[in-house]
């Protein structure tokens, strides 16, 4: 059975002519003499799921043979690269047809002129992967030498890692097919390019199951038209509507008809003052981090339908957005994305130092980036550098870094000024359309304090963990002319805790405090799932679910939660009470809308063996409450007493109404008033 054997192109799609070369081909290291090896493409050689698990192989080469349909005769022939990791040349019936350099991003050749008249082809790939990696792009794939961030990098995936394909065209061919929204989200306004002989060339536009169609002529190697639609139907999570173009040039009788397929969305994704909008109505992003590893494949997913399925567990867990983290992902789960109304955060992957040539590197990914991915409705914001990354550290220190950033932002934006962009994610700002921050604390009271702090005005950095005793305060702004204000505030990091269960803890806390000010944007949870040595998931490696103390991600995420106002002390001990009485004010944070409204019910369990879902049945009715949309409510006052005879127990509470519970949380309370270990009262 071929791998990935579905179409590796979704957003331009030539399909109806396609032929993949994904299998089993030859395989040898430079060292080696004779092609003994068979790998398995696109699985890279670290991978058990290439059959090679070869580490830190700097050189190696793939051969295989391929037949061209006969149906093909006439046309142009052309061989594709979805990726490779990271410098390749290829040869086709030993003839030089194509040399690229930059892990991920696609290429292609026109290898018509190599082909055999008849039967049997080879093509013959060279490809070099450097131990040494710094100075490429390689997100977080281990380098030797080490990257300063080696810590949170992981094995590396070297050779072809996406499909390799054949497709035919004729010599008159679509080169790209740019849609966009219309201002009005009333058209899709489309830029065609062309390439091969072009003069006299005509290309029609179709709005896929309608009569709406326009026929524009070429000129320049473009062409530009507008789609309008009737009725638009505008693409948005709840309602995650796709149209669909198909594209027709028409040349000469000697160049032929070539037809592709595109689809995008109506939907338009702005920033007004310190909001995101979709689409006219305010958005709160809430995002998870997914880096795009699997336990035997290494960065390539092993198959489509495990794409599909991170999406879903995210959704699942109530995120709405994905930031895809360090790579540029497999373009099929963009695709899944679109489909599934799921928000993306994309960004290229990093390189690990400053020199000439890294920044070079870094910004040869930008335009590959957008147009491949540019059409889809899903991405709604675009990452580039990542916490310095590949700047050494010091954007304020150093003009040439500074100068860096603020030339990735400028690319970015001419290529695509339609979506928000974030110019160096974390911290340091240079020039960004989004104010994000990465804080990490185990404290639930300094998080707590630090993230007022960082809202209110009153500091303007915060205590970045860089080494494991080297603690630094990182400014937002790493320019003096970076506005702090009026823009939108996400945190785009958080998490922590040591056990599966702290991490659950820390899940509930820490999302709330985010939620208890209306000024923040959003947040990006770290992360989705574990990689190899970094246990930082809601999910292990295989994706399966982890033991978070009864904490339920989905009601942590809700469009409706439950904010207490509460310092925790520990997992386990979020109250500490001699009586076993207690009283909580909670407050309710609720993003959708038309405002909620409804009672406070309770019930105890134990602290530990409740199921997540929460207990069966809620007590009498307790205080009214009721939000409005994006605005914190005024608290409500819960009291309760542990049953008789327990000394500690889980108090859930919930907020029903109309007979639903629509938002829930809940709070540990200990009679054991002693300190404990981990207690953050006074932190």
């Amino acid at each position: 059975m071929t791998p990935r054997a579905e179409y590796p192109r979704p957003h331009f799609d030539r399909s109806h002519s396609w032929s993949s070369l994904n299998g089993e081909w030859e395989f040898r290291a430079d060292t080696e003499p004779d092609w003994t090896a068979t790998i398995t493409v696109p699985f890279a050689w670290e991978t058990p799921a290439s059959g090679i698990e070869a580490h830190w192989l700097p050189l190696a080469w793939y051969r295989r043979r391929f037949t061209v349909p006969s149906e093909w005769s006439g046309q142009r022939v052309v061989l594709h690269f979805g990726a490779v990791q990271h410098e390749a040349t290829v040869w086709v019936n030993g003839t030089e047809v194509v040399s690229h350099r930059g892990g991920y991003t696609p290429f292609e050749a026109d290898i018509t002129g190599a082909l055999n008249s008849d039967g049997e082809q080879e093509v013959v790939v060279r490809v070099s992967a450097p131990l040494d990696k710094r100075e490429i792009a390689h997100g977080k794939q281990r380098s030797v030498p080490r990257d300063d961030f080696d810590g949170v990098c992981f094995t590396p995936s070297s050779g072809i890692w996406q499909s390799v394909w054949l497709e035919a065209r004729p010599a008159t061919y679509l080169a790209g097919l740019r849609l966009r929204p219309t201002e009005g989200l009333d058209g899709i306004a489309v830029v065609a390019t062309v390439g091969g002989p072009a003069e006299g060339a005509l290309l029609r536009l179709t709005l896929r199951g309608t009569d709406t169609s326009v026929e524009v002529p070429v000129s320049g190697g473009r062409a530009e038209a507008v789609l309008p639609v009737a009725e638009p139907r505008l693409w948005s999570p709840e309602d995650p509507h796709l149209y669909h173009v198909d594209a027709t040039l028409t040349a000469g009788a000697d160049t032929g008809t070539d037809t592709v397929a595109a689809y995008t969305g109506l939907r338009r994704i702005e920033v007004i003052g310190e909001d995101l909008y979709l689409n006219g109505r305010r958005l709160f992003v809430r995002g998870v981090l997914d880096q795009g590893y699997w336990p035997r494949t290494g960065i390539t997913p092993p198959d489509d339908d495990a794409l599909l399925r991170d999406l879903e567990l995210a959704a699942e867990a109530g995120y709405n957005l994905v930031r895809k983290h360090l790579k540029l992902e497999d373009p099929r789960f963009v695709h899944h994305a679109d489909r599934l109304g799921i928000l993306v955060w994309a960004e290229p992957a990093a390189t690990g130092t400053f020199t000439e040539a890294s920044v070079a590197a870094f910004e040869e990914q930008i335009a590959p980036m957008v147009e491949r991915d540019g059409n889809s409705p899903a991405i709604v914001i675009w990452g580039l550098y990542n916490e310095e990354w590949g700047l050494d550290w010091d954007i304020p220190g150093d003009p040439a870094k500074q100068e860096a950033v603020a030339r990735a932002y400028d690319l970015i934006k001419a290529l695509d000024p339609s979506r928000p962009a974030v110019d160096n994610s974390g911290w340091t700002h240079v020039k960004t359309d989004l104010l994000d921050w990465h804080y990490y604390d185990e404290s639930a009271a300094s998080w707590g304090r630090t993230v007022a702090a960082l809202l209110d005005g009153e500091q303007d950095d915060f205590p970045v963990k860089l080494g494991p005793d080297y603690v630094v305060r990182k400014k937002l702004a790493g320019v003096p002319d970076q506005p702090l204000r009026g823009l939108p505030n996400l945190n785009s990091e958080y998490g922590t805790g040591f056990t599966s269960v702290e991490r659950g803890w820390q899940l509930r806390w820490q999302t709330q405090e985010l939620r208890r000010h209306d000024r923040v944007a959003g947040y990006v949870y770290t992360e989705l799932y574990d990689i190899e040595h970094e246990m930082a998931g809601l999910l292990d490696h295989e994706r399966r679910a982890k033991d978070l103390g009864g904490v339920r991600p989905s009601d942590v995420n809700a469009t409706t939660t439950l904010v207490l106002d509460v310092v925790p002390v520990a997992p386990g001990r979020d109250l500490l009470s001699e009586s076993g009485r207690v009283s909580v004010p909670v407050r309710v944070s609720h993003h959708g809308a038309e405002p909620v409204n409804g009672h406070l019910h309770t019930a105890w369990t134990p602290v530990l063996g409740a199921p997540p879902a929460g207990p069966a049945a809620f007590g009498a009715e307790g205080p009214w409450i009721e939000a409005k949309p994006f605005l914190l409510s005024g608290p409500a006052e819960v009291t309760a007493e542990l049953p008789d005879g327990w000394t500690s127990g889980r108090l859930h509470l919930a907020l029903v109404s109309d007979g639903v519970v629509v938002a829930r949380s809940a709070v540990d309370v200990d009679t054991h008033t002693a300190p404990v270990i981990g207690d953050n009262r006074q932190s």
